[in-house]
């Protein structure tokens, strides 16, 4: 019960913004929009999380996949980059921005995710329910998988306790790309599910564990936010361990939660905040964070 007291503010957050994207929004009037990204790879903008689209000889594969009644605008979206049905949908998690199309896909493609995303979406939650089974991954995997399609190489890899517990992130070789999913909120504050197995500690170190896998040239696809490079994931990976080290000291202090929350994060991350992570909910989540760096 304690868990639940802890992380309520975050989760109730999430309930609204899921809720405001996929059902009380009019997403008949949301427009998806692809952009080239580098080599065989594109980015599809939509609502929910950013879909990542490798296209080529070999047909089409997809990062997510987004909500449901946006299949159409997807598909129609695809088809001006390369006519026929995606062949794989790779889920970077379970989240329902990010899942919620797979029922419209399966039954043309192979959804592949890690074996915790296909246990999280059979199983549902109070804010998520469980999905048919026509929409679950039918191939799984424990740390990493490899596709070969459209000449690429693409390393699909797990991240754990991060975002959730079955982040993966997607390295598109030859083209220079990666698609990190939500473990990258571009220019924003990040939402860790600790329900769905997110740990803030995990969550920055993932981080910094990708930018030792990627160049200087590599464009980087977010979950949320406009297409970016190294420099912006640099960035958001500074935002992460200099805000958690500022209220954390606060709280060693002696502050309150309430103090912290008045005295609010260095002026250069004040802008960060959006509609689903105000600045006083992402100084709760680093302030309810169990502190793994601890000394013992």
């Amino acid at each position: 019960m304690k868990r639940l007291l802890i992380v309520a503010p975050v989760l109730l957050a999430l309930v609204a913004w899921l809720a405001a994207s996929s059902a009380q929004r009019d997403l008949s009037a949301v427009e998806v929009k692809a952009t080239l990204v580098a080599g065989t790879v594109h980015v599809l903008e939509g609502a929910g999380g950013n879909i990542g689209a490798c296209v080529g000889e070999d047909g089409v594969l997809i990062v997510d996949d987004q909500f449901a009644p946006l299949a159409t605008k997807i598909r129609a979206a695809l088809e001006k980059l390369k006519p026929g049905a995606p062949r794989f949908v790779l889920n970077t998690h379970h989240h329902g921005d990010h899942t919620g199309g797979n029922p419209e896909f399966a039954p043309e493609a192979t959804v592949v995710a890690h074996e915790n995303v296909r246990k999280r979406l059979m199983q549902g939650s109070t804010r998520q329910p469980a999905m048919s089974a026509d929409g679950l991954p039918v191939v799984t995997f424990d740390d990493d998988l490899a596709l070969h399609f459209n000449g690429e190489r693409i390393d699909f890899v797990h991240f754990p306790h991060g975002h959730t517990d079955g982040d993966g992130v997607v390295y598109f070789r030859t083209s220079n790309v990666v698609h990190m999913g939500d473990l990258f909120f571009a220019g924003r504050f990040p939402f860790i599910d600790v329900d769905g197995g997110g740990d803030l500690d995990g969550y920055v170190a993932n981080v910094g564990k990708v930018l030792a896998t990627i160049g200087p040239e590599t464009k980087v696809i977010p979950g949320h936010g406009p297409l970016a490079t190294r420099k912006e994931l640099e960035a958001f990976h500074r935002m992460l361990t200099e805000t958690t080290r500022a209220v954390r000291e606060r709280k060693a202090q002696g502050s309150s939660l309430e103090e912290a929350k008045k005295a609010g994060l260095p002026e250069e991350w004040k802008g960060w905040a959006w509609d689903f992570i105000s600045q006083d909910l992402w100084i709760e989540t680093i302030w309810r964070a169990p502190d793994s760096t601890a000394k013992r």
